[in-house]
């Protein structure tokens, strides 16, 4: 099993924290925006940290793979159109939508790469 890919190292250690017996973390990675603080997969669930609660109060929301019905990917062109500058990440449950942005468009499809591995196995 590879080491997980992974942005900050306290991150990862919040999702270390609540693996599951058998689970095992593939990548972690930083989110920007407002109300997202990171997103962390496994081989057996999504994890996504959201700080848009009142107050100090954050939510780590795990989201099994089995229940994702959709995924989609946005980029952002850089200025000088070479690259892109940021992407977004929308996984559909139900009628409830979460969206991720990263910096840098690598992020955003490996994420995107990872989450349809798992909801097409």
């Amino acid at each position: 099993m590879a080491d997980p890919v992974f942005d900050k190292k306290d991150q990862l250690k919040q999702i270390e924290e609540s693996l599951l017996d058998g689970e095992h973390i593939l990548a972690v990675y930083d989110a920007i925006g407002v109300a997202t603080g990171f997103i962390g997969m496994t081989n057996k669930r999504v994890i996504i940290m959201d700080k848009s609660f009142v107050g100090e109060r954050i939510a780590l929301t795990s989201i099994p793979y089995a229940r994702i019905s959709s995924v989609s990917v946005t980029s952002n062109r850089s200025f000088a159109g070479q690259y892109f500058s940021s992407g977004s990440l929308a996984i559909h449950v139900g009628t409830s939508i979460y969206e991720v942005e990263f910096r840098g468009d690598k992020k955003t499809h490996h994420t995107h790469q990872l989450i349809m591995h798992h909801i097409t196995l």
